[in-house]
């Protein structure tokens, strides 16, 4: 077993000219990529799980550059990665409330040589109108830029614009510039590029990483001097994709049924080929056999394990194993909102043995960690994602490994905080809405004689048409005004599992289908059960909460499974400021 230290650079020469061709496959130089070092080298399954790299502000500024890069793979894949001066891939960000931020990204991604895209521009769309343009380049599957998911930022160039801002390859560096509020919720949150139509396949390939926002152990004062870890769950396609499943048992394999994309669909059996392969912090573990990753840590120790779910369109159901049993957690924060921000003099928690994440989710929990011997495992369950969704089945993600001889993490929280958190507004629960909307998840063959055909997805506001997003349009589906609070009932119409997402800002979860919620938290993502096809459709209800000034602009809402958002689920809100006449 190959052990990855933090900070190690993975050196893996590609030898493919005679391995690719005795497979069949073309060769990276056809491919329009050197037979040289990997640019973004990742560890092999098995690996211990390294942890990313920390970028730090110092007197209240986090200066970093960035160059996006792409590498095809020895199995023909296309990698993504965001590569730091030192050659560390996608390091964690790590500021305070009230620092700025400064990330210059510098796009150097090379489409393959041969490709229809080998010219930057010849299969991008036309720019959005000039008042708007942000960047250099057009929307294309060559061009890029950043999302700070969670983050109450302005939507604006230069901060947290994903509609008008595309940086194209060759250029310079563009710079983003943006302060963390000084209200923002302590936690985890993460960066990905949002270009649309090419989102999935980006964030698929690895471009994500990891933004806290530091002070938890100010929202809960018993973290205080935990250590802490910061794990990424990615998705890709499968390495291994004409293996047979791995048979335990006497009963054969669910047969392989894909949907209208390619994807392998819902067994509803629990195993079965998955759509994805799933990695740990890039370690894969790949299928039939999911060789596990490698967590070790010292045996007992308390430590608040950060999990981000940056999959593209994966599920995940997350259970720590104690000698084959689930072993409790203590939940403390979801999406980057501590359990306890309702009222930040408690020091809540949510004791639990199954942690659903869905693509773009955050869990922040607490766990003590096995005695040695103790057989243990962080797994994900099977997810039932509905008739017309993926295949997202049990399968193991890490062994947890008990020794002393574990190093130390990276990083501790500070012992004794010096204020805790408090609160500077009203609770969302506590505020009267001033409207209620009704949007619903719905979809549809492209060529309604062929149900085989791509499908089309769509974001509707009740009484407006059914449509996909447009991105060449100006008109937004929603306007609202800054300081108003609103109740969203997101409904599903669709024989598949959804995942509701908006840009910049938390809502509160007041209703699953129609049964009353009491969550003492915020989010910014929530899953949406699939239609049956029989009664009522499934939905939540949301207390939606557009009173921070930093809202002012216009973003989107969309549905976070990165194939879906690409196809056309998405919608776009208005944000004015308030009206003189109130």
């Amino acid at each position: 077993m190959k052990i990855v230290g933090r900070g190690v650079r993975i050196r893996i020469f590609l030898f493919l000219s005679c391995a690719l061709a005795a497979l069949g496959w073309a060769s990276p130089s056809a491919l329009g990529q050197p037979t040289a070092p990997e640019v973004c080298p990742r560890p092999p399954a098995g690996s211990v799980v390294p942890e990313p790299e920390d970028l730090r502000s110092t007197d209240g500024v986090l200066k970093v550059d960035f160059t996006y890069r792409n590498f095809v793979d020895a199995n023909r894949q296309m990698r993504y990665c965001y590569l730091y001066k030192d050659g560390s891939q996608a390091p964690t960000l790590r500021l305070h409330p009230g620092d700025w931020l400064v990330l210059r990204l510098k796009n150097d991604l090379k489409p393959p040589a041969g490709s229809l895209a080998h010219d930057h521009r010849a299969m991008s769309m036309p720019m959005p109108a000039a008042a708007n343009r942000c960047g250099d380049g057009t929307m294309g599957p060559w061009a890029t830029n950043l999302h700070f998911h969670g983050l109450t930022v302005p939507p604006v160039c230069h901060q947290d614009d994903v509609l008008n801002t595309y940086i194209a390859p060759d250029g310079k560096p563009f710079e983003y510039r943006l302060q963390i509020p000084a209200d923002e919720p302590p936690g985890l949150y993460w960066y990905h590029p949002h270009v649309h139509g090419y989102t999935n396949a980006q964030v698929q390939g690895g471009a994500s990483g990891a933004l806290i926002v530091e002070g938890i152990e100010r929202a809960n004062l018993g973290l205080g001097g935990m250590p802490e870890r910061v794990f990424v769950v990615r998705d890709q396609e499968l390495l291994h994709p004409d293996a047979q499943p791995a048979t335990t048992s006497a009963v054969p394999p669910p047969p392989v049924v894909f949907d209208p994309e390619g994807d392998v669909l819902n067994t509803r059996s629990g195993g079965g080929k998955p759509a994805k392969d799933l990695s740990v912090n890039f370690v894969p573990v790949p299928y039939p056999d999911y060789p596990p990753a490698l967590i070790t840590m010292k045996p007992g120790a308390q430590e608040l394990w950060r999990v981000l779910n940056a999959s593209a369109v994966t599920y995940l159901g997350l259970e720590v194993l104690f000698n084959g049993k689930p072993e409790p957690v203590a939940v403390v924060s979801m999406d980057g909102a501590p359990l306890n921000e309702f009222d930040p003099a408690v020091n809540r928690v949510r004791w639990s043995t199954h942690l659903d994440v869905p693509p773009g989710g955050r869990v922040e929990f607490a766990l003590q960690g096995p005695a040695e011997g103790v057989q243990a495992q962080l797994i994900t369950r099977f997810v039932d994602t509905g008739a017309a969704g993926e295949n997202d089945p049990d399968r193991p993600l890490a062994t947890i490994m008990a020794t002393a001889s574990a190093p130390d993490g990276p990083s501790v929280l500070p012992a004794s905080p010096s204020t805790p958190m408090s609160r500077t507004s009203a609770w969302l629960g506590d505020v009267q809405p001033v409207r209620e909307r009704k949007l619903y998840f719905s979809e549809t063959p492209s060529d309604p004689n062929d149900p085989k055909s791509p499908t089309v997805f769509m974001l509707t506001v009740e009484g407006q048409k059914p449509v996909p997003y447009d991105p060449h349009s100006t008109i937004p589906n929603i306007i609202a005004q800054q300081g108003d609070v609103e109740d969203w009932i997101i409904e599903n119409r669709t024989p598949e599992l959804h995942a509701f997402h908006i840009h910049q800002l938390h809502f509160l979860l007041l209703q699953s289908n129609a049964a009353p919620v009491n969550e003492p938290y915020l989010r910014d993502t929530v899953s949406v059960d699939y239609w049956t096809g029989q009664g009522s459709y499934p939905s939540v209800k949301l207390r939606m909460d557009f009173r921070d000034p930093n809202l002012i602009g216009t973003f989107v809402y969309h549905c976070h499974l990165l194939d879906h958002e690409d196809g056309g689920m998405m919608g776009t809100i208005r944000i004015d400021p308030p009206s003189k006449s109130r």
